[in-house]
């Protein structure tokens, strides 16, 4: 059983910041690709940013220069930094992860997801 556990949401004023982090565990050999997605309020979910297992990054126009991927492989944890959050900002952030495990096909993983809040 592969797990992704999420923690680091809550409120937070307009301009403030947050970290996100989100730690695999189970039984698998590898984490490829590895992101945080969002879903604000009515609408449907979306790419934040992803990072490779190289370490290569990808974000959403929206966040670029405000926010930071990273991940730490010997942990199998991928963090997003949030900066100069903004209302709009608001959702519930998914962490995700392509895990792969011997003789089985690759998962796509999620946590269950944790709740962001950005008040003006």
């Amino acid at each position: 059983q592969v797990q992704l556990v999420e923690s680091g949401g809550g409120l937070v004023q307009a301009g403030g910041s947050l970290r996100l982090a989100c730690a695999a565990s189970g039984s698998f050999f590898m984490i490829n690709d590895m992101g945080w997605y969002r879903q604000p309020p009515g609408k449907q979910r979306e790419l934040v940013a992803a990072v490779t297992s190289g370490g290569s990054t990808n974000y959403a126009d929206s966040v670029r220069g405000r926010f930071t991927i990273s991940r730490d492989n010997a942990k199998n944890a991928v963090y997003l930094r949030m900066n100069s959050l903004k209302p709009e900002d608001t959702a519930v952030y998914y962490c995700n992860a392509d895990i792969r495990r011997l003789l089985e096909r690759p998962l796509d993983a999620w946590g269950q997801g944790t709740l962001v809040t950005v008040s003006s």
